[in-house]
């Protein structure tokens, strides 16, 4: 008997012939049959029995595997519900919403190579305008990325290409988006590390002018050479990515990026202003993680009106309230020098029941001060730890909707 054995087919495709029975007819009938939520652990084994009653148990298998992933994905994908996915895929996806932004800085770009595309977050902003040349080495994570392309009405836009993304041509392509893995097969790559590495990435623009290149939030900027942009990407307070993008698509040197609403701080033109240091006022600005990594806090200090507290610390001071997309504020209502013995009893006076602990520029036990603490009072508080003109400092500080937060005086040192 001819043929090729199971044994001879390649550990790859044969994921890929498991992963093309849930695009099947009795795979999109179960997915579809699946609860929309999480399904209680109660119910698990009894939703799995009656499943295999009616579907092989491989497919069940896959079914149910493909929903956990589903349900995890919403906090990224509007329709993680439709789409597919698999674990590292998920885990290195670009969010919905970053991937949406980034897309914009290609918007004069008409084909665009979307080397290490994984299972298509860029890719499906991407194709909603241009057209994408997708690429990745791993047959599965490509034919994923295909149907997602699918259920986003974006796949006559994409031509995929299975292939390592350092052997792929580039001609008639004028722009490109690299995501390089940090995580090995066996897990993460060491820290810094990409694959492939950074130094090719960034030796893409000698073959295509516009690239960018998608990297950890940990990115230092030395690693970017001089005339590239470094814009650093959060959603809310939470620092997500860095993104290097060459002088073709730069803009400015660096970039703090908040979303959603597209906030942007780059630093103005000229000098940077000199830094001002003063003692705390009434409100304190605890600046986004994307302005701190971008290295615009004195940038922000500017454009606020604000002070620092300290040459080495990022909090900045204010004598009244600030709104600002790229910092939240908060009111001061004690600042002292550091006293870890008295807190306690500071916390008291105050009516602190419970406390967020931010450390700054000050070594302590967060968890160890916590449990030693053992408050009773009716608010809650932020405690910073921090530094204050080179001294140990610490100041207690309301959210403007807590109860004081508005209009409470400050209590003064303790």
């Amino acid at each position: 008997m001819s043929g090729v054995g199971r044994a001879e087919i390649p550990v790859g495709q044969e994921a890929v012939a498991r992963f093309e029975l849930l695009l099947s007819g009795a795979g999109q009938e179960l997915l579809a049959a699946l609860p929309a939520g999480p399904v209680p652990p109660e119910d698990q084994l009894r939703l799995g029995s009656s499943l295999r009653a009616r579907y092989p148990a491989e497919l069940v298998a896959a079914a149910l595997g493909q929903h956990e992933l589903r349900l995890a994905a919403r906090a990224k994908f509007s329709r993680a519900l439709e789409m597919f996915f698999t674990r590292p895929g998920l885990q290195q996806a670009s969010a919905e919403l970053v991937a949406s932004h980034r897309a914009s800085r290609y918007a004069n770009c008409a084909r665009v190579a979307d080397l290490c595309c994984g299972i298509g977050g860029d890719l499906l902003a991407l194709a909603g305008s241009h057209e994408v040349v997708a690429v990745d080495r791993d047959p599965l994570t490509l034919r994923i990325a295909r149907a997602n392309a699918g259920v986003y009405q974006v796949a006559a836009n994409v031509t995929a290409r299975q292939e390592d993304v350092r052997a792929t041509g580039l001609a008639g392509v004028d722009a490109v988006f690299v995501d390089p893995a940090r995580r090995a097969a066996r897990g993460r790559l060491p820290t810094g590390a990409s694959e492939p590495p950074l130094a090719w990435c960034l030796r893409l623009a000698e073959r295509v002018g516009r690239v960018g290149i998608k990297a950890a939030p940990g990115l230092p900027r030395e690693a970017v050479p001089a005339g590239w942009e470094l814009e650093f990407v959060a959603v809310g307070r939470d620092l997500k990515e860095a993104v290097a993008w060459s002088p073709a698509l730069a803009a400015a040197s660096t970039r703090a990026t908040v979303l959603p609403g597209g906030h942007v701080l780059t630093p103005a033109p000229g000098e940077p202003p000199p830094r001002e240091v003063r003692d705390p006022g009434e409100f304190l600005l605890d600046p986004n993680p994307a302005v701190t990594r971008a290295g615009l806090v004195t940038e922000l200090a500017r454009l606020t009106g604000c002070w620092q507290i300290d040459t080495k610390i990022a909090f900045l001071s204010a004598a009244h309230a600030v709104t600002t997309p790229f910092a939240r504020t908060l009111r001061v209502i004690d600042s002292a020098p550091w006293n870890q013995r008295q807190l306690p009893a500071r916390l008291r006076a105050l009516d602190i029941g419970a406390v967020d602990i931010r450390r700054r520029g000050l070594a302590g036990d967060v968890e160890s001060l916590h449990r030693r603490l053992r408050l009773s009072g009716t608010r809650r508080a932020t405690l910073v730890m921090t530094r204050v003109r080179e001294q140990p400092w610490g100041l207690v500080c309301l959210d403007p909707g807590e109860p004081g937060g508005d209009d409470a005086a400050r209590a003064g040192s303790a």
